[in-house]
């Protein structure tokens, strides 16, 4: 009598198992990547936005607290970036040695999502006051 070999191969069971598992590892794994790109491109406008705030708050500096507000223009936008990031500024002097409290707003829309930095300083302006409450320009005057 002759001995056969008993070949042991997979089962269908086995094998639709096999393939759940590995297809739903290769989709998981899909998702996370899908996930970590769209992260990077909103990080990438975050880093953005707090760039053009810089840039604004140069500006400012420059002109100067009092020359920007007599300036008037508090909100605007920069049309040279895509997904159009608009800013607006609020100001509000505070009391004590000429000081503002300046914040500054960028924001911009991804898809249908509203996007927003805000950014609060203190600068320093020339007083346009004198104690007496009349203007420091019309009491020399």
């Amino acid at each position: 009598m002759t001995r056969m070999k008993s070949k042991r191969g997979f089962t269908l069971v086995e094998t639709i198992v096999a393939s759940t598992i590995l297809c739903g590892a290769v989709l998981t794994i899909g998702a996370i990547c899908s996930m970590s790109l769209t992260g990077t491109r909103l990080n990438r406008r975050y880093e953005t936005a707090l760039t053009l705030i810089d840039r604004q708050l140069s500006l400012i500096d420059y002109v100067g607290i009092d020359e920007f507000i007599a300036i008037g223009q508090m909100e605007g936008s920069f049309e040279e970036y895509a997904p159009g990031f608009t800013w607006r500024i609020f100001t509000q002097y505070e009391d004590i040695d000429s000081l503002y409290l300046v914040t500054i707003t960028v924001s911009w829309l991804e898809h249908t999502r509203t996007h927003s930095v805000s950014v609060e300083t203190m600068l320093d302006g020339v007083s346009l006051y004198t104690e007496g409450g009349t203007e420091a320009g019309a009491a020399q005057e």
